[in-house]
């Protein structure tokens, strides 16, 4: 049997993520009624722009979450709150001004969320942080998103208590405020805000640097019960992703990357997997496993090498971005799939 890196701090941590992506889902749907409420072009205007940010996001989210390998459900009571707040969303009951509060609520708790979950990972693994990664984006958008809400909040509140229109100097100060941001917190953001999902490469990419990871963790250490979840981890995050290349992503690049490059890269793979279901069989404390391990490191990293360089080269060649981001998206499913699969 397998034993991986699935302790208590790592689950708490994947069902933190599953709620930030079922809040991230209802943000969406707040902002989608917003736009169908709201007559002023400029508040709508940035309001479309947020949606447009938090659909991205939610992609992100979805990368993250499968990128972390532990699947998890939303907490209950994450739950309960966001069909509670669904339903007043959609109600008559509060007003538009009450309705955009508790969408910044939403914000700050999705703020606050992803800063948790990203210092929690600091204390948990480099595995963690490296999967995680992309969520900074996540993150700073959300907090640029706070300071728009407060400048719309205060346009909105200002109109429904006297029918009169704010000081026009709102939004200069909430750019001023989005700056100051930016110089803090802008250097953690790893990914464009003006793309609409992370593509294909991007997202194998993030798979090569978590095994890298993993691998530079194991032969640093010395304790045999924790080289034995590190393989465990290993394992199970080369698997999934193997399969899901092979049934996603090497069909779709086959036709212009050439057959035997391609066949090549399934070989590859299968050469992998016989090295990890030897190394299994092998005990984490005996002087052949790092060995072992060595070995399964090189024949990775010359498939990764080669998944990098020529076949990187021939997606952006020969695929636009919707379709490189069309294939990220299908690659996340099958791998998400896969891995929901391994852990029954």
């Amino acid at each position: 049997m397998v034993v991986a890196l699935d302790d208590a701090k790592r689950s708490a941590i994947a069902m933190k993520l599953a709620d930030m992506k079922t809040i991230q889902e209802l943000l969406i749907q707040n902002e989608e009624q917003f736009l169908k409420e709201i007559n002023d072009k400029e508040i709508a205007d940035r309001f479309r722009k947020m949606l447009e940010d938090d659909r991205k996001n939610k992609g992100v989210l979805e990368t993250v979450n499968v990128q972390y390998g532990i699947q998890a459900e939303p907490e209950k009571t994450v739950t309960e709150m966001i069909n509670k707040v669904r339903q007043l969303m959609q109600g008559s009951e509060l007003s538009l001004y009450e309705k955009v509060f508790q969408h910044e609520l939403l914000k700050h708790q999705q703020v606050m969320s992803g800063l948790t979950i990203h210092k929690a990972a600091q204390k948990v693994g480099v595995d963690v942080m490296m999967a995680i990664g992309p969520l900074n984006t996540v993150n700073f958008e959300n907090r640029a998103h706070q300071e728009q809400l407060k400048g719309i909040l205060e346009i909105l509140g200002v109109r429904e208590l006297t029918g009169q229109d704010a000081d026009q100097g709102i939004w200069g100060r909430v750019q001023d405020a989005m700056a100051a941001l930016s110089g803090v917190v802008g250097s953690a953001v790893t990914q464009s805000s003006d793309k609409s999902d992370m593509n294909i490469q991007d997202v194998i990419r993030l798979d090569h640097n978590k095994i890298n990871t993993l691998f530079t963790e194991l032969l640093a250490s010395n304790n045999p019960q924790k080289i034995q979840e590190y393989f465990g981890q290993i394992y199970k995050d080369l698997s999934a992703h193997a399969v899901a290349e092979e049934e996603v992503v090497y069909p779709r690049v086959r036709s212009f990357y050439g057959a035997s490059d391609t066949q090549e890269l399934y070989d590859e793979q299968a050469d992998m997997k016989r090295r990890l279901e030897e190394i299994k069989a092998i005990d984490p404390s005996s002087s052949q496993f790092k060995d072992k391990i060595r070995q399964l490191m090189d024949v990775v990293g010359d498939h990764i090498r080669q998944e990098e360089s020529t076949m990187f080269a021939a997606i952006r060649n020969n695929l636009s971005s919707d379709e490189s981001e069309q294939l990220a998206t299908q690659f996340k499913a099958a791998k998400q799939r896969i891995q929901e699969k391994a852990a029954k």
